[in-house]
């Protein structure tokens, strides 16, 4: 029972670390390339400082992982199966939506 326990935590804090909408953009933004921190800094808008905070986060759960050349660092998706636990979620989202569209048109015919 303690072991299921700590299963759960374990995944409980792996979906946390997912849980910010700025590192779901950083997922998506290196889901085809490898990217240096400057340039995220650029593409994301994300400042330099909130921006290595969520990537040692995202390094930290597994999720990524770096390498340094000289002094910059780059960054890339650990295992692309991170993409199959978020298509589900967009999947399930996309019908929520879909489904409140359809409730609100109704309301408005009311």
């Amino acid at each position: 029972m303690a072991q299921e326990k700590l299963v759960f935590k374990i995944k409980a804090d792996f979906l946390k670390s997912l849980a910010h909408p700025a590192r779901l953009e950083i997922i998506e933004y290196l889901k085809t390339r490898e990217s240096s921190v400057g340039e995220m800094v650029k593409r994301l808008g994300i400042e330099q400082s909130a921006l290595s905070k969520h990537l040692a986060l995202l390094k930290q759960s597994g999720i990524l992982r770096s390498r340094q050349e000289k002094v910059m660092v780059f960054y890339t998706i650990r295992d692309k199966d991170i993409f199959n636990v978020l298509r589900p979620i967009s999947e399930i989202l996309r019908k929520k939506l879909t489904e409140s569209g359809r409730i609100l048109a109704h309301l408005g015919r009311l």
